[in-house]
Order: C-alpha cells, then structure tokens, then sequence
C-alpha cells in the first residue's frame, strides 16, 4: 500500500483524500447500493453497445453469403499481422485496465495511475496504427515511409511530410460504396465489402478515442486521490466499457482479417 499525499489537491478538509470522505448520492442508502445500481446501469448501456455491433455482423453475414468472392478479394488487400498487432495491443490494454481497478481497491495510487497511462498508451497505439498503416495506404495510395508492405510495391517517387510518405501508383482507391476508385478490382461488388470495413472498423476506433478521453478523465483524478477502497466507481465501470471494445475487436478481427 503506497502513503498517501495529504496535502493534495484532492483531500478533504480533515486531511484525509476524497475516496475516503466520499458519500453517496441522496437517493442511495449506502455507497454499496449506489456501486450495484450504476453497475447496472453500464451493463445495460453495454447490451445496446452489443445490438449496435450485432446489425454490422449480420449485415457482414448476409453480403458475405451473397458475394463471398467480393469479400474475399477485399480481405486479400487487409495485413493480417498488423490486425494481430493490434489484437495484443489491446489484449494487453485490457489487462493494464483491469490491474488498475485492483491498484484502486488496493490503495496503490501510483501503480493506478501508471496502469491508467498504460492504457492510454495502448489505445493511442491502436488507433495509429489503424490510421497510418491502414487506412492511409488504402484509401490514398500513400504509404509510411517504414511500412514493411511498401517493400511489395514499386513507388512513385512521390513524398509527403518530408518524406514520410510515399505515394504508390494505383494502389489508393479502396473506399466505401461510391467513393470507390481502385482500378484493379476483380468484382463489382467489393464497393461493399469496402463499406463495410469501414464501418465496422471506423465505428470501434471511434469507441476507442472514447475510450481515450473516459481513461484520460480517470488519470485526472486519481491524481488527486479520488479513487481509493473508499470509492472506486468510476474506475470499475469504465473498465467495462473498455472491457467491451476489446471484445468486440477480437470478433472484427477473423471476420475482417482472416476471409481469406
């Protein structure tokens, strides 16, 4: 158990930090109902979070049925191994979140907030990745100067951000529905497996910088000792969501990555 810091910000006026002075809301009889009923209260946002990815997996389900040639070509296009990279980034995440909601339990203040950071870190890691090695090449044709895959390819001679990026001919193009362009595609409907990735992909990385921002929020006050045995709330429930968004990647990953 680390020692506390009494003279921060967030101690109360006797000297002692918030978890331990904390008190419930008005309308809850002790701190242990108000923890049951705002768990709850997660759960059922989780559930329509659940419904709201089940219309993309039936979606992918009944149009990978009705073009499986279309998806497969797509999948071809997609690095299985930068999905994997990510799939461990943020398996590793969810242990970094769960291990700070016992640092919370525990009293263990600076181990929280480093666990707090750690997830931070992973989930912004998670998003780059998406963005640079992903997205970027896909849907523009420019690839980071260090990607692996631009080994593959013969590149323009093109440059961008000081030579960071480099421009490949014809390979951008893959987009969603009418903002496709690839002039290499070998079935009419792989449009739609386009939209698709998209969709299912950008709506989760959306959840994630979520995330980001809920995890952040977290940091801020634990810096001044608000979670504790005392009180931990927040804490528990935004590691349900984070706990969530994970899930729902190790389902998008297969589906996405490995048609092929």
């Amino acid at each position: 158990m680390t020692t506390l810091d009494i003279n921060n910000a967030g101690s109360g006026a006797d000297g002692r930090p918030y978890h331990e002075t904390y008190k419930p809301a008005s309308h809850f009889r002790s701190k242990d109902e108000e923890f049951d009923a705002v768990k709850i209260g997660m759960w059922l946002f989780l559930a329509t979070e659940v419904l709201l990815f089940a219309g993309l997996f039936v979606g992918y389900a009944i149009f990978r049925m009705m073009h499986p040639e279309a998806f497969r070509n797509g999948s071809h296009y997609l690095d299985w191994k930068w999905g994997c990279l990510n799939t461990i980034v943020l398996l590793f995440s969810s242990w970094t979140i769960a291990t700070a909601i016992g640092n919370a339990q525990r009293n263990e203040q600076k181990a929280l907030r480093r666990n707090l950071l750690l997830t931070i870190a992973c989930a912004l890691l998670f998003v780059g990745i998406k963005f640079t090695f992903e997205y970027t090449p896909k849907w523009s044709g420019w690839f980071f100067k260090f990607d692996p895959a631009l080994s593959h390819y013969e590149a323009s001679g093109q440059t961008a951000l000081g030579g960071m990026f480099e421009y490949v001919e014809g390979y951008g193009g893959k987009r969603p529905g009418s903002l496709f362009d690839y002039p290499f595609a070998d079935n009419p409907y792989e449009p739609m497996w386009w939209s698709i990735y998209y969709c299912a992909t950008g709506i989760h990385a959306t959840h994630v910088l979520i995330g980001v921002g809920l995890i952040f929020w977290l940091y801020l006050r634990a810096r001044k000792l608000h979670f504790g045995p005392g009180h931990y709330n927040a804490v528990e429930i935004v590691g349900l969501y984070w706990h969530i968004v994970d899930l729902i990647w190790i389902f998008l990953f297969p589906l996405l990555y490995l048609v092929h």
